[in-house]
């Protein structure tokens, strides 16, 4: 191993190393892992990687959750001057491993180049991770996202993460919320916190019962923001009515509030929408409406977002039916390459974990076998676009919990307890509403 090289080359030889490399880097010995974490090299090897007039410009880089793992793929998609895909291809760059023994990851979230990963087998901690720097920040949850219900036990939590802009840097915040009712007697139960990196609190949100409730599907950060899917409270399924989407709402993380319900596009309600994001500056939604009786889906882009105003632009319509009739596609993510006019999609055909390409016309291009999948259950594999960043994750400094916010955690506590109680009375009749 050469070790006694100048700086510079080092730092040169070094930047040529394929982001996913990295760990190994690291780990090699002392003086390089110090070399790779210096905020100068960082830049300069990110620059290198993704510096568009550097790289193949038809590449594109995704980051997968697989059967509970995490994977980098880079995806190639080129079109000729007729925007005809010509070629499409997908390379699994890398397993993605955020410690050194393998934890599980039910669920991850994404913002500024953070993973905020919920893990399958650990209920009372998350993990943020820097993929790029290497950093893992573990996070110390104040109660449980199990509860029991039915057989067994289940996730009832709910999680966000963005930033709050603080003069030349950001300040990264988790948010994490509670919201269920008991179907059987009518018992609600509502806990929206917020955890603040640089303090390292959590702090209690002043949210009572609104009159909306946010709705299936995960959260999607766009500058800084986390948006979701919402209805009206009073509007829900629960009586027998069909669960139809009509809204979006968002959470500032400055403000440490949410905004008014915001229209989801067009004159339909929907019986399914999937949130993503274009370069985390652009809020998409893949809708279905099922008041045809054609199977359409229809994906639109955002021309202008922002806390309490929307408006949209129709990107695409397209019929799955258009897909192999062996192959499916999971309503678990998507990923928007707007220059190149094309769509992936994650999902499963035969015994293999795929992506899928669809055009601007809404035609299926092909696909791409991404892994083997071991069980049926698993063939719902999520994606996300992915850019590394130098945001650091670890550090920040413990403060004091005030005494007010230690009277609410008390007060939350002694409700959740409640919740709980009420729960194991019913037994396997339990029926949650989330």
């Amino acid at each position: 191993m050469i070790t006694n090289l100048p700086n510079d080359l080092m730092e040169d030889i070094l930047s040529r190393v394929p982001i996913e490399r990295m760990r190994a880097v690291r780990l090699t010995c002392t003086k390089w892992n110090t070399l790779s974490n210096s905020p100068i090299f960082a830049k300069m090897h990110i620059d290198k990687a993704f510096d568009p007039a550097k790289e193949d410009e038809s590449e594109s880089r995704i980051i997968v959750l697989m059967e509970e793992n995490l994977y980098l793929l880079s995806v190639f998609v080129n079109v000729n001057v007729y925007d005809v895909i010509i070629d499409f291809s997908v390379e699994q760059t890398g397993k993605l491993t955020c410690l050194d023994e393998q934890v599980k990851i039910s669920n991850v979230y994404h913002c500024d180049g953070l993973l905020l990963c919920i893990l399958e087998d650990v209920a009372t901690r998350v993990v943020v991770w820097n993929p790029y720097l290497g950093q893992t920040r573990w996070i110390q949850l104040r109660s449980s996202h199990v509860v029991p219900w039915g057989l067994g036990f289940h996730n009832v939590s709910r999680y966000g993460i963005g930033y709050e802009d603080k003069g030349p840097g950001r300040n990264h915040k988790i948010l994490r919320f509670i919201d269920v009712f008991l179907m059987e007697d009518g018992y609600k139960f509502l806990w929206y916190e917020i955890y603040d990196f640089e303090s390292g609190l959590w702090t209690t949100l002043d949210v009572t019962e609104p009159h909306w409730r946010i709705t299936h599907g995960d959260g999607v950060s766009v500058k800084g923001n986390t948006y979701w899917c919402a209805r009206e409270r009073d509007a829900e399924g629960w009586n027998g009515r069909r669960d139809y989407i009509k809204h979006i709402i968002c959470f500032d993380y400055t403000r440490k509030r949410f905004g008014p319900l915001l229209p989801l596009p067009s004159e339909y309600t929907y019986a399914h929408v999937t949130l993503s994001c274009v370069r985390e500056e652009k809020l998409a939604a893949l809708c279905n409406s099922d008041e045809n009786d054609d199977y359409w889906f229809e994906i639109w882009i955002t021309t202008r977002i922002e806390a309490g105003k929307v408006s949209w632009s129709k990107f695409f319509t397209f019929n799955p039916n258009s897909l192999p009739h062996d192959s499916l596609f999971s309503f678990s993510g998507f990923y928007i390459d707007q220059v190149k006019k094309v769509v992936m999609f994650s999902g499963k055909r035969l015994n293999y974990h795929t992506v899928c390409i669809v055009n601007e016309e809404g035609e299926y291009q092909g696909e791409v076998a991404i892994g083997n999948l071991t069980e049926e259950k698993w063939w719902r594999s999520s994606l996300c676009p992915y850019v590394p960043s130098l945001v650091q994750v670890k550090g920040g400094r413990r403060e004091k919990q005030s005494d007010l916010e230690n009277f609410r955690y008390d007060e939350m506590m002694s409700r959740l307890t409640l919740f709980l109680w009420r729960c194991k009375k019913l037994g396997r009749n339990c029926s949650i509403s989330t």
